[in-house]
């Protein structure tokens, strides 16, 4: 009987390094070493609270001051998985880990990682938008791009300072626009972004990194299919009715804690498998994105349509 033990602790790590590569939005994760996890479907965010400075008394010395650490109780909102078979005829004990791994790595490839993105990218929008950290009705265009994109970035800055750094999320037809402003090249360089062990260059914009992102990936709300549903058998994700196109997403490193985990992925064997003579492989992640109350000032979200 083969080691389907082995087969799914090897799976799992190379699972989780392929999503980090995966999600444009892969650079939140650096952030997820904020929280608790101890397993299961809640973490732990941390919220702090800290009184600022008073006067210096010569007679009674420092006044008293107090910091607040909790730690608040999040649920991950999103709870995904998928059964996959392999028919014995097509693969068996020698070439089962390579087509396998082949048929996981090309799902998390075309149907995990968009949806992650797409998830991560709207519910910031969300919060940006009630925040009133947000600006609706602009079209981009060359002869407007470069100018509206650093009045934003100055929105961002005048709040949090200069030396906090950004991350610019812009949609691919966006970033091809602003490739084409007036006067560009003054502004923009090459520099390298970390993501967990691994950098990668970008483009960026007065030394912040620019990020493109698939416009699918970019709206301001999706449906996400519970895959048993009459006509939602095939699962995923599609934009919600009345979705709005994010233009671009500025936001401070530390404010989006983007977090995901898988659970160890289930492999039968056919000769377990009650079901079919097939290799059976049961897939489940849960993920998340987090943005604690007082790490809203760090975002500035530019949207195509009129907001409501």
């Amino acid at each position: 009987m083969p080691n389907t033990i082995a087969y799914a602790a090897v799976f799992q790590q190379q699972l989780d390094q392929q999503m980090l590569a995966l999600l444009t939005s892969g650079w939140m994760e650096v952030n997820s070493a904020m929280v608790k996890y101890n397993g299961g479907n809640t973490v732990k965010i941390p919220k702090i609270v800290i009184q600022g400075l008073g006067d210096y008394d010569r007679s009674d010395g420092f006044k008293g001051g107090s910091v607040t650490l909790s730690w608040e109780d999040q649920t991950f909102t999103q709870d995904r998985a998928r059964s996959f078979t392999l028919d014995s005829q097509d693969v068996d004990e020698s070439n089962f880990s390579l087509s396998a791994g082949m048929v996981m790595g090309e799902f998390q490839r075309t149907k995990v990682a968009p949806e992650i993105d797409a998830y991560r990218y709207s519910k910031i929008a969300t919060i940006a938008i009630a925040a009133n950290k947000a600006e609706g009705g602009y079209t981009a265009a060359t002869a407007t791009i470069l100018a509206k994109l650093k009045a934003h970035i100055a929105l961002v800055q005048d709040i949090i300072g200069e030396n906090e750094p950004l991350v610019i999320t812009l949609s691919t037809p966006v970033a091809a626009i602003l490739d084409q402003a007036d006067k560009i090249e003054k502004f923009t360089s090459t520099m390298e972004l970390k993501i967990g062990e691994a950098s990668t260059k970008v483009k960026s914009i007065d030394s912040i990194p620019l990020i493109k992102v698939p416009s699918a990936r970019m709206k301001t709300a999706y449906t996400f299919y519970d895959g048993e549903t009459e006509g939602q058998e095939d699962g995923g994700f599609v934009p919600a009715a009345g979705a709005k196109k994010i233009n671009w997403i500025i936001s401070a490193r530390k404010s989006a804690i983007g977090v995901t985990k898988a659970e160890k992925p289930r492999i039968f064997d056919p000769d377990t498998n009650q079901k079919a003579d097939a290799w059976k492989i049961d897939y489940r992640r849960y993920h998340d994105l987090f943005i604690p109350d007082n790490a809203k000032d760090g975002l500035y979200v530019c949207v195509e349509e009129a907001l409501e």
